[in-house]
């Protein structure tokens, strides 16, 4: 019970300190005079991940190795099954033909790389494990995502569709002073630091407690949890009828897990792909892919229906992780 608790508090602080590095930085950043645009392509954007990389860190370091491949692969899978579902439940979402033929393909190359490194067994004969080689490639990869944004956002004259309103955030928090935003960055940083080891090692105890596997908590619960900051963005945009910056921030979250994330892990820590991982990484592919048609077909939306397709096929993901958990 205390450790239910305890892992409550650590997603809760999670959050907060991710909030705190992110108002910090962007406030630091435009005092000194960096753009706002390179602060919404970099800072901001990291900002949501924030949480997922603070407890794979955490999980890299301590050995929890199963839990690090949870949190990844089952926060993009809850990223679009459950916080897009809800954002199309909430209010059909229109799609910029922008984000058909350049983010979500570009999500699906990530997840297609991901799925690819993770069959290790099939290619050269070994235990499937994410290793410092594929952690270079991935990490070779983010740059080039990050670059190719940063050049189309300077061609367009505005961010990019999931950074879209960091900008104006980034110039509302800038202040004249540089204490107020660097005690921020620090006290966020130092806060991301201890939630993540206490959102690791509660997870942990939970998962002994309960007898299931860390790799089932991580992919629910702190999934979920971590995953908070992105449901957050999802519903205000999809409540405004900012449908880019919605389905954007999805898209963008999850490239970000993979590459990024999954990558600082892997150079930490070598990630073996769990008993079942393969089915996992195959369910996140079968969401990545399935998102393509959807959101091309009728007229460009993502309506109601698909968003409650997407919600009925998480719940039954995550009930049959959890019987299988339970049965091994």
């Amino acid at each position: 019970m205390i450790d239910a608790i305890l892992l409550i508090i650590g997603i809760a602080l999670l959050i907060a300190g991710g909030d705190f590095l992110v108002r910090g930085a962007s406030s630091l950043a435009g005092v000194l005079g960096i753009s706002p645009l390179i602060i919404g392509l970099t800072i901001v954007a990291f900002g949501t991940s924030a949480p997922e990389l603070a407890v794979n860190v955490a999980a890299a370091l301590r050995g929890s190795m199963d839990l690090s491949f949870g949190n990844i692969i089952g926060s993009n899978i809850a990223n679009i099954g459950l916080i897009l579902g809800i954002a199309a439940l909430m209010r059909p979402l229109k799609v910029r033909s922008t984000v058909i033929v350049r983010e979500i393909p570009m999500m699906i190359l990530a997840t297609s790389a991901a799925l690819v490194m993770g069959c290790d067994l099939v290619l050269r004969s070994e235990g499937n494990t994410f290793d410092r080689s594929d952690s270079l490639v991935f990490l070779l990869f983010f740059c080039v995502f990050i670059f190719y944004n940063i050049a189309q956002a300077l061609k367009d004259k505005k961010p990019d569709l999931y950074l879209s309103e960091t900008s104006e955030s980034a110039e509302a928090k800038e202040t004249r002073t540089v204490l107020v935003p660097a005690v921020m960055t620090i006290g966020g940083l130092i806060l991301l630091v201890s939630a993540g080891r206490l959102t690791v090692s509660s997870a942990t105890e939970v998962a002994r407690a309960l007898h299931i596997s860390e790799v089932f908590i991580g992919l629910f619960l702190v999934a979920v949890g971590t995953s908070l900051p992105e449901l957050a963005t999802t519903v205000i945009a999809s409540v405004r009828s900012q449908s880019d910056l919605a389905i954007g921030n999805v898209v963008g979250s999850n490239i970000f897990n993979l590459l990024f994330i999954m990558g600082v892990t892997a150079a930490i820590r070598p990630v073996p792909v769990p008993a079942q991982g393969i089915a996992d990484l195959l369910v996140m592919a079968a969401l990545s892919f399935v998102l393509l048609p959807i959101a091309a077909s009728g007229r460009r939306t993502i309506t109601r229906l698909e968003g409650v397709f997407l919600i009925v096929f998480y719940v039954l993901f995550i009930i049959g992780r959890g019987w299988m958990s339970v049965l091994t």
